[in-house]
């Protein structure tokens, strides 16, 4: 028997979405019309695929402001931000499309008389991408247009919190001439995610999410061969040294750390800053985080919303609290943000000092708004700082010195090292982790590679 899938909208706490999960029968259709689908697109030239997958942004953006406030009442992004994710998977789908012809073009090697030999690039077959709320049309494309440009078919599971994403993105490619079956949104729970997996169903899982879910991905896959790419848990550090444009550096470290509630993969979740702009620094970090509005995400005024759900709040609530009963101090004032409430995801951002690592705001997956700020003596101590962590996705470095960066950037365990910036992914570098942050690879032409497996061609010529 179905069960349903509801969204619970955190702008007031009412049900949003309800719809009940796919049947035994539908997922096996699914499969079915996914592989004959495949079995003809991967026929087709990589400039036409690649050609058709850009034209299903055309008919997202066809859908206008309204996926905006969708979006709002989904996960409780300000409105005034909603519309600008699907502009920026743009970027990444049109970048993955200009590339593709080279990064799936064969390897030659060299001559040899007498033969003829090369090594393509051949679709995996089905590509299972199981997609996150937090920004659930961005860390989609990730996976399904280069999948789909690569020559294989793609069934999306989306999270409860962003069912209606998944429908978008249905109803969009429904729009181009995607051969139909070849893209397909189902509703599933997480006993239909696992068995659909385990069962050997699907070629590759492309998972974005906690540390623990990415683990129960690993174990369902495992016998199977199916591959996967994992995208997990950060706890993404900036440090700040005394030669940094402190105001460019302000401004965005504290975007990086707050928007979209802090609910971001490589958000900003703690600051090293040298001794001698720290309390500089601090000052005007506290400064421009007391002038955020938290308020309903509908109104065009409010510059941050609630979190997606209670819970989450909840546990940043109890984050902060332990890192103040063991002697952090928060520097914002509750007074500025009156809608912040216990037992809502009405969450104010939150600056804490005097934190160490023996604190869990500084060492586990916050996944909100606060961060935790500590002073440091040199780079060496910044690094030793940074690297102390089970997570490795990002961390930025805030100087005008290149080669100070070049040194750190070599000590640093993280998938991507930035300088003078952050909570940024570039589709033309791969966007990958270290340590509990997962494995596998997206975006760039190494995100081709895992989307594909090598065939080796070796003609003796008559």
């Amino acid at each position: 028997m179905a069960r349903e899938i509801v969204c619970i909208s955190p702008v007031d706490g009412r049900e949003y979405i309800r719809r009940p999960t796919a049947t035994g029968a539908e997922i096996a259709s699914a499969i079915a019309e996914a592989r004959a689908a495949q079995r003809e697109w991967r026929r087709v030239p990589v400039a036409e695929r690649a050609a058709i997958v850009v034209r299903f942004l055309d008919a997202l953006d066809a859908m206008g402001p309204a996926l905006g406030e969708d979006l709002t009442r989904q996960m409780g992004r300000p409105v005034r931000y909603g519309g600008g994710e699907p502009k920026t998977a743009r970027e990444r789908v049109e970048h993955m499309a200009a590339i593709a012809e080279a990064a799936l073009a064969p390897v030659v090697p060299p001559a040899r008389p007498g033969f003829e030999r090369w090594v393509s690039r051949e679709p995996l077959g089905i590509v299972f991408t199981v997609a996150p709320w937090n920004y659930p049309y961005l860390t989609t494309v990730n996976s399904i247009a280069p999948a789909l440009i690569a020559g294989n078919a793609v069934i999306l599971k989306h999270a409860a919190q962003t069912l209606g994403v998944g429908e978008r993105f249905q109803a969009a490619f429904d729009a181009t001439d995607l051969p139909k079956g070849l893209f397909r949104n189902l509703v599933l729970d997480h006993d239909q995610t696992t068995a659909l997996i385990a069962g050997g169903h699907v070629n590759h899982v492309a998972f974005t999410g906690s540390v623990e879910a990415g683990r129960a991905i690993e174990r369902a896959c495992a016998g199977t061969f199916t591959t996967c790419g994992l995208e997990l848990g950060g706890k993404d550090p900036a440090y700040v040294r005394p030669d940094a444009d402190l105001e460019a550096t302000v401004e965005s470290l504290v975007d990086g750390a707050f928007f979209n509630s802090g609910q971001c993969c490589c958000g900003i979740e703690r600051i090293y800053v040298h001794a001698d702009v720290h309390d500089r620094f601090l000052d005007a970090f506290a400064a421009l985080t007391s002038g955020y509005v938290l308020d309903d995400p509908l109104d065009p005024a409010t510059t941050i919303g609630p979190m997606a759900r209670t819970a989450f709040a909840e546990t940043v609530r109890a984050q902060t609290a332990e890192a103040l009963a063991k002697g952090a101090r928060a520097v914002i004032d509750p007074a500025r943000f009156p809608v912040s409430k216990a037992g809502t995801p009405y969450l104010m951002p939150q600056v804490l000092t005097g934190v160490d690592h023996t604190m869990t705001v500084m060492r586990e997956e916050s996944f909100g708004p606060v961060v935790g700020l500590m002073k440091v003596k040199d780079d060496a101590e910044a690094v030793r700082l940074m690297n102390d962590s089970r997570y490795g996705l990002t961390a930025s470095i805030w100087t005008r010195d290149v080669e100070a960066v070049r040194a750190i950037d070599a000590e640093l365990d993280t998938g991507t090292v930035f300088m003078n910036r952050c909570d940024y992914v570039d589709p033309g570098l791969v966007w990958t982790g270290v340590k509990d942050t997962g494995r596998g690879a997206a975006l760039s032409a190494v995100g081709y590679e895992t989307l594909t497996r090598p065939k080796s061609h070796h003609y003796r010529l008559p």
